[in-house]
Parts: structure tokens; C-alpha cells; sequence
């Protein structure tokens, strides 16, 4: 299976929709996209959808941890939204979560961040 990539930019936030599987073959597509749109449209906060990820290994937490450094370099911040229980157990195991917020869903992630 391959990874879908949503993106959007709301004000200052880039929403990142992914759906499939982030790994190894697909990790560094994300990483691209993600960063060319971080650097080009002054994006300071990232709202990560995972809803419809069915599975992540190490690569796909490699790329998310650098493109949170990347947002944490411009003093924004990256919430994590819809996550499905096997990623969610992926965060927990590796301490993302120490440092990534949680929310139940996109809505509430992106008022968190003052974008409705």
C-alpha cells in the first residue's frame, strides 16, 4: 500500500492529511512536500491527521520528528490529530508525545492554534 498526502495551508497553519502507510518507501516523499511548504509559505504551526494511517514505522517518526524541529526552529508548534490506535501506540512507545500535543480531531487542533 502507498501513502495519500493531504495538504493546506489555514493562515499560518499547514493541515497534514496522510492516509495509507508511512515507511521507509514513503517517509522522504512526506519529508519533501512538508518541507518545501514549511519554507515557502512561512508556515509556523503543523495540524498532523491521522485518521486513515493504518501503519508507521521508524522512518515515518523520523520524518514527523524533523519537520517538528523544523517548526520548533520558527517557535510554532505541531499537534497531532485522529489518531488510530496502532500509530498512537507508535508515539506513546517512542515519547512523541512528550513533546507533540494530542487532539481528539482537526477541528480541535486548529483552534487550539487560534485557526477555525
Amino acid at each position: 500500500m502507498s501513502l495519500t498526502i493531504g495538504l493546506e495551508v489555514k493562515s499560518d497553519v499547514l493541515c497534514i492529511r496522510l492516509s495509507g502507510e508511512l515507511d521507509h518507501h514513503t517517509a522522504e516523499k512526506l519529508r519533501q512536500q512538508a518541507s518545501q511548504l514549511i519554507e515557502e509559505r512561512g508556515i509556523k504551526h503543523i495540524v498532523l491527521n491521522m485518521e486513515a494511517l493504518g501503519f508507521m514505522d521508524s522512518s515515518g517518526l523520523g520524518v514527523i520528528l524533523g519537520r517538528y524541529k523544523q517548526i520548533k526552529q520558527k517557535h510554532g508548534e505541531m499537534v497531532v490529530c485522529a489518531i488510530s490506535p496502532a500509530v498512537k501506540r507508535l508515539f506513546e512507545m517512542s515519547g512523541l508525545f512528550k513533546i507533540i500535543r494530542l487532539e481528539p480531531s482537526e477541528e480541535y487542533a486548529l483552534q487550539s492554534l487560534g485557526v477555525a
